[in-house]
Formats: structure tokens, C-alpha cells, sequence
């Protein structure tokens, strides 16, 4: 976002900035600027889904460093799209590009800066949980973060280059300079090495007026203005630079003080039709005028908790006052509104091949209960899902649905529902049965049910290795071994169908989760950074399907083996009986006929060491009787602890065991 080309054009320029020790203050962040340059500049992997748990310690790390100097963070985020569509051409050209560069990852392996899907929520669930005090706006944040700053005298964090234009008493630090990780200092003398920017610097620097700064934007280019090319560069002093386009038009508005006058001599060089001159002065005029400050509606909220009126009223009465709450706090998606008030979702991009559907496909059926939920059943309208179509950007409209209970439900009161009309809308979506559900601990229980989803409905149809490595992935604790594997794979380009399957899968979870957000949490959230890892589900994968000993690197313990196979064993009941004559009808009776069979059952959890699985499966069948709950506990389990307790071989043999379930 922001003016074309401007933050590389000062680099060029440091003299403007100023070396200074921050701390000591409050600082507020522009929260999405944040979470995409943590992910992108820490190195993290992008190819394999993402490394959420190594993204939230990140994060940690982030405001441990800010608390140690005595900074207080105020987090702000985008919301909802500008609902005057006065960007739409803008954001519609990144999403084209977002599909190619998501294609080139996918075919070559190489980072093309695509975020993985689910980046958003491990960040606003880590700043919930540190209790960083978090506000999501309605529509676009950069003036409300203006205005905040201002009014509170501190300075922004951000690296969009708009800040360079908004006028700010504290003036911008630099995402870029900003060197969190190198505090400097002890105790109350702790600080963090940066630069500032004052836009008093700029126009004392380049020798033009302060008023004429959005001029300079709108004239250069931003997301609200498109002006035909006209070659700047040549009132530069060098032409051949690679910036010198900005730097010849700083030097041509250098005899100019006011903006009407700066305008119309810009509009009357670039020529063109009269006609045409007015409609290029009205755009930029509209342009310079998203740089004035507004009133700062967000003190209000950070203080006492009172949701702003950001929409006028025609909009803002279309949202509930429940809803209004729940977005301010991020306890809602921005997507949110977008479906409420203009009709249309732009669906994330993941790391894809260009000759596989799009993920978003499998997902669609739990948006389509989302939408009607939001939309109602009085309306006719239908919601313009933007997705992709091999590398073509496609505006799909979609019918919303509605369940049996669904249909009684009203988004006004929906907060107000019975928790049971709630859970069942959310588990008849995800389609399984809530009395084998509860089976299982709370915090496992939306994991699973997308999962089982999942399984039922991606296409091409997940294999058992890849359900297994998925589950295994949720339960091995950070070991030494397991960086190794992580390691061994980073540098892999990954298998475009199991990426693609694990794309699906994230998605299901995303949507899930939006739609459990939206009928007020009837199962409790899962915590996104413990639930997926992508380079260790992806190296699982891979060894298993090559035959690779999983016992040489991994160990886990008896409480993950006991959690890794509840978890798979309520996959196996939730999963609907096949229907004969569906497309899959044979292959899904054969594959519950190997799972109802204690003993193909065995050798479900054992195919990675095929041979070691033949010569065990009959003391298996012996000493691990396992039904269709994989939970029966026996007196021989007592007699085992204890003698485990005495004899260091029966417990390593018990070890063996565990391993032998993975």
C-alpha cells in the first residue's frame, strides 16, 4: 500500500532520518504493516503452509522487547474493505499478481512472499493472550493510526509509506529500522535502537513546502489515484537513477507553495482533453484529501471501550451492535463486513499450482452457511466470491444456505441464541454427530470435526499418510530431533498435491473457525500455533511414503501417543457411512472394513515400518486391545506400570509400543 516506490527512494536518502533510543512511551502499530514483515523478513518458510509455532514465538519476542523498554504497544488493524470502492481497481491488480507469484512458489520453490493461510489469527490470538490491547477498524486503518498517534503525541510503527505523508507531531519509526532484537541497555535504561521520520525533515531535505506533501503523493501515485505516465525524471538532476522519477518530481514542485496552484500546472503537462483535466483534478483531490488527519475516533476505545462510529449511519445500522463489538476487538474477521455490506469475499491465495482448483473450494459449503447467517433468508442476495481459476482472478456468486436451524435464527439476536441451537448449526455444517464428539476434550473437539470434514470432501481425496502425518504433526512436542526434520525439509520444494492438500485442510479450519467466531464459539477456539507445523507434516509425508524409519526421529510421550490416537480414532467413527453408488462408495466400505478390523486397524497406525509391523502385530493384538474407542483400560495396564516402574527393559519396550501406534 501507499505512494509507489517511496520507502526504496529514501533509502537512498538516510539524511532525513534520525538515529534515536526509543523507549520509555507509547507506541501505536500498524498492526497488519506488523504481521506481514515479522513472517516475511524473520525467514521463515512459506512454501509448506507455515511455521506458526516459530511465528508466534516471534511475536513473543516482540513485545517482550517492547515491555522491557517501557513501551506500551497499541495494536491496530485493518478491517473490512473501503466499502467506496475508490481502491477496488488496486486491490484487484494485487490479487492477479498474489495468483501468479502463488503459482511460480508452488512450481519452482522459491519465496514469493505469499502468507501462509492462517498468519492472521496465530498473530491476534498471541497479542490476546499477552494482553496487547488490540483494535480492528472498520474499513482501512492508516487514518485512525494517524490520528491515534497524534492525538496521543507518540509515534507510529509501520513501514507503509503513506506515514511518510501524514503529518505526525511523534513522527513514523520504521518497521524496517526498527531493531527490536538488539535491545540496548539495562532495566529502566533499556531501549531499542531506530530511526525517525518527521515530514519536517522531508520538506526541509527536498526544499518544498510542508502543505504541498499530499500533493506530492496524489502526483506520484497511490492507491487512490491513477494518472496516465507522464516521465518525471526528466526535471531530475541525474534522469538514469532508478528512483530519479520521485526526486524530478520533488524538484519540479520546488517553486510551488500552494496545492491548487501545483495541481492544475501538473494537470496542464500532462496534456490531454479538457474533459479529461477535470476528472484528473477531482481524483486528485480526493487522493490529497485521505492525508488529513481526522478527529481520533480510537482514544474512545482504547479508554473505555466504546465502539466508534467509523460508517455513516445508513451502514453502521446495518451492523448489530453486538457485531460492531466483536470486529472493534477482533473477535470477528474484517471479511465479516464485507459479506454484510457489500456482498463480496476475496478468498486468501495459498501457495497453489495453477493446474489444481482453487482450495477454497472445498471450504465453500461452511461459507455459504456463513453467508446466510449474515444475509438472512428474507433476501435474495448472493455474496461475489473472488477466487482463482487456474491464474485467472474469477467473481463467482454464490447462494447462501441454510440449515433447519439456521433458518430460525436472526443476526440481530444471534449472540442471544441457545448454545445448543448454536453448536448444532456449527456441527451440521461440518457434518458430524455432537455425542461422539464430546468424547473428546473440548480443546480438541473443532480440530477433529474439520478434519473429519476434510477427509470427507477435499478432492483430490487425502491419503491415510497424509491424515496421519496431519495428526502426528498436532502432537509431537519440539525436540531436538525434530528441528533436524524440520531442517532437512526447509530447503525442499514441496510435493504440489500434498501442498495442495494441506492447503485445503487450513482453509476448512479458517472458515470453521470464522463461522465458530460468528455464532459466538460454541466450540472452544484451538490454539493455530500448536496445530500446525508445515515443513513437519510435509517431511512426515515424505518419510513415510518413502519408507523412512519415523522411530530414529521421533519420540514422543505416552500422553501425546494417548492424544494422537483419540484423535484418529474419532476420525474413523464421525466419518458418514458411504452411500452405494457415490463415487467413492467402494473405496470408502473397503477403507472402514481395514479400520473396523482391530487387526488393519494395527496396521492402519504401523505403515512406516512395514516389517517391524508384521513380526509386532501379534503381540499388538494381544496387549493392545483396541475397539472402536482405542480407550479401554485394563489390569494389565496397572501390572505394566508397575513393573515398569522396576524393569528399565519392560519400559523401553513400552516406549516401542507407543511408537509402534504413530
Amino acid at each position: 500500500m501507499g505512494v509507489q516506490g517511496l520507502t526504496t527512494f529514501l533509502d537512498n536518502h538516510q539524511k532525513i532520518y534520525r538515529d534515536v533510543q526509543f523507549g520509555r512511551s507509547r507506541l501505536v502499530i500498524d498492526g497488519s504493516n506488523l504481521y506481514h514483515r515479522l513472517y516475511f523478513e524473520s525467514g521463515l518458510d512459506q512454501n509448506h503452509g507455515g511455521e506458526y509455532a516459530a511465528y508466534e514465538s516471534l511475536i513473543e519476542r516482540f513485545i517482550t522487547a517492547l515491555r522491557t523498554c517501557e513501551v506500551d504497544p497499541y495494536m491496530v488493524l485493518d478491517g473490512g474493505s473501503d466499502h467506496t470502492n475508490k481502491k477496488l481497481e488496486t486491490v484487484t491488480k494485487r490479487a492477479e499478481q498474489r495468483i501468479e507469484r502463488a503459482h511460480r512458489a508452488a512450481k519452482d520453490g522459491g519465496k514469493e512472499d505469499i502468507r501462509p493461510i492462517m498468519t492472521k489469527w496465530v498473530f491476534r490470538q498471541t497479542l490476546t493472550r499477552l494482553k496487547v490491547p488490540v483494535a480492528q477498524c472498520f474499513g482501512e486503518a492508516d487514518r485512525e493510526i494517524a490520528a491515534l498517534a497524534d492525538k496521543w503525541q507518540c509515534p507510529v510503527l509501520s513501514n507503509d509509506s503513506d506515514f511518510y505523508i501524514f503529518n505526525l507531531s511523534a513522527g513514523l519509526l520504521p518497521i524496517s529500522y526498527f531493531q527490536w532484537q538488539d535491545v540496548k541497555g539495562n532495566g529502566s535504561k533499556s531501549y531499542i535502537p531506530c530511526k525517525r521520520y518527521y515530514t519536517s525533515s522531508f520538506c526541509i531535505y527536498f526544499e518544498i513546502q510542508p502543505q504541498l506533501l499530499p500533493t506530492f503523493a496524489a502526483l506520484a501515485g497511490n492507491d487512490y489515484v491513477k494518472l496516465p505516465k507522464f516521465i518525471w525524471s526528466r526535471f531530475a538532476p541525474d534522469a538514469s537513477r532508478p528512483q530519479s522519477r520521485l526526486e524530478g518530481l520533488l524538484c519540479w514542485m520546488k517553486d510551488f507553495e500552494q496545492p491548487e496552484d501545483t495541481l492544475k500546472a501538473a494537470v496542464e503537462l500532462m496534456g490531454g482533453k479538457s474533459q479529461n483535466k477535470e476528472k484528473m483534478l477531482q481524483s486528485l483531490s480526493v487522493g490529497m484529501e485521505e492525508y488529513k488527519l481526522p478527529r481520533s475516533s480510537l482514544v474512545e476505545f482504547f479508554v473505555r471501550g466504546v465502539v466508534p462510529p467509523f460508517l455513516d449511519e445508513e451502514l453502521i445500522g446495518r451492523i448489530p451492535a453486538w457485531m460492531q463489538l466483536c470486529v472493534m476487538q477482533a473477535r470477528l474477521p474484517g471479511d465479516t463486513l464485507d459479506v454484510l455490506l457489500l456482498h463480496r469475499l476475496s478468498l486468501g491465495t495459498p501457495v497453489d499450482h495453477k493446474d489444481l482448483p482453487s482450495a477454497n473450494l472445498t471450504s465453500r459449503p461452511l461459507r455459504q452457511v456463513m453467508y446466510g447467517l449474515l444475509l438472512g433468508k428474507e433476501t435474495s442476495y448472493k455474496v461475489e466470491e473472488r477466487d482463482r481459476e487456474d491464474l485467472q482472478l474469477k467473481f463467482i456468486r454464490i447462494k447462501p444456505t441454510f440449515s433447519r436451524v439456521a433458518q430460525r435464527l436472526q443476526l440481530n439476536s444471534l449472540h442471544e441464541a441457545q448454545l445448543s441451537e448454536r453448536l448444532e448449526v456449527l456441527l451440521e455444517a461440518l457434518g458430524v454427530k455432537e455425542e461422539l464428539l464430546n468424547e473428546l476434550p473440548p480443546q480438541l473437539r473443532l480440530l477433529v470435526a474439520v478434519t473429519c470434514y476434510w477427509w470427507n470432501r477435499a478432492r483430490p481425496r487425502p491419503d491415510l499418510k497424509l491424515l496421519k502425518s496431519l495428526l502426528l504433526g498436532m502432537n509431537l512436542k519440539d525436540t531436538s530431533r525434530l528441528s533436524a526434520v524440520v531442517q532437512a525439509c526447509c530447503h525442499q520444494k514441496p510435493d504440489v498435491g500434498v501442498a495442495h492438500s494441506f492447503s485445503q485442510w487450513q482453509v476448512c479450519m479458517k472458515d470453521s473457525m470464522h463461522l465458530n467466531q460468528l455464532l459466538g464459539l460454541p466450540l472452544p477456539e484451538p490454539d493455530v500455533a500448536r496445530f500446525y507445523q508445515g515443513t513437519l507434516v510435509h517431511q512426515l509425508v515424505h518419510m513415510r511414503r518413502t519408507g523412512s524409519r519415523l522411530k530414529r526421529v521421533l519420540k514422543p510421550d505416552q500422553a501425546s501417543v494417548q492424544q494422537y490416537r483419540d484423535m484418529l480414532s474419532a476420525i474413523h467413527r464421525l466419518r458418514p457411512r458411504p452411500r452405494q453408488g457415490s463415487e467413492f462408495s467402494e473405496s470408502e466400505q473397503a477403507e472402514r472394513r481395514a479400520l473396523n478390523d482391530h487387526t488393519n486397524l494395527r496396521l492402519f497406525q504401523l505403515d512406516y515400518d512395514e516389517e517391524t509391523e508384521a513380526r509386532s502385530l501379534a503381540r499388538a493384538q494381544e496387549d493392545l486391545r483396541l475397539d472402536d474407542r482405542l480407550l479401554l483400560r485394563t489390569r494389565y495396564k496397572t501390572k505394566e506400570r508397575r513393573n515398569r516402574c522396576n524393569k528399565v527393559e519392560l519400559s523401553r519396550k513400552e516406549e516401542g509400543r507407543g511408537m509402534d501406534l504413530l
